[in-house]
């Protein structure tokens, strides 16, 4: 297992779905730069609340971060070209209404409350900006 960090773009809508034993996970895939210029497409599961929840708030384009579990994969496209993939078990997230609400509540300004991800996400980013 390696723990990783990864941020870049929602590839698509997020989806809820519902496993065998009556549990809930989220599933979604994020578009991540890779260092040779290329994109990466990280596939992500999560059955933590606050991340799926997060997840489910953002739409296709959305940027977001996300922590966990990741595994390298391989496979073969269409046109027989070899890819790179990753798939993350995601245990915490970073949005950017994450980040305007922090901000907001560290200027003193008051934040206004909308349908959306939990406040922290997991991450604790207590750090002055």
């Amino acid at each position: 297992m390696i723990d990783a960090l990864i941020s870049g773009k929602l590839h698509g809508q997020p989806a809820e779905r519902t496993g065998n034993g009556g549990h809930r996970f989220v599933t979604a895939r994020v578009r991540a730069a890779a260092g040779d210029g290329e994109a990466v497409i990280v596939n992500v599961i999560t059955s933590t609340h606050n991340v799926g929840d997060a997840l489910l708030a953002l739409q296709d384009g959305d940027s977001v971060s996300l922590s966990g579990a990741v595994t390298p994969k391989v496979w073969t496209d269409k046109n027989g070209q070899v890819r790179r993939a990753l798939d993350l078990v995601a245990h915490a997230v970073l949005t950017p209404y994450h980040v305007k609400h922090k901000r907001d509540a560290m200027a003193g300004e008051p934040t206004s409350r909308r349908a959306t991800p939990a406040d922290s996400g997991g991450f604790d980013d207590d750090v002055p900006r």
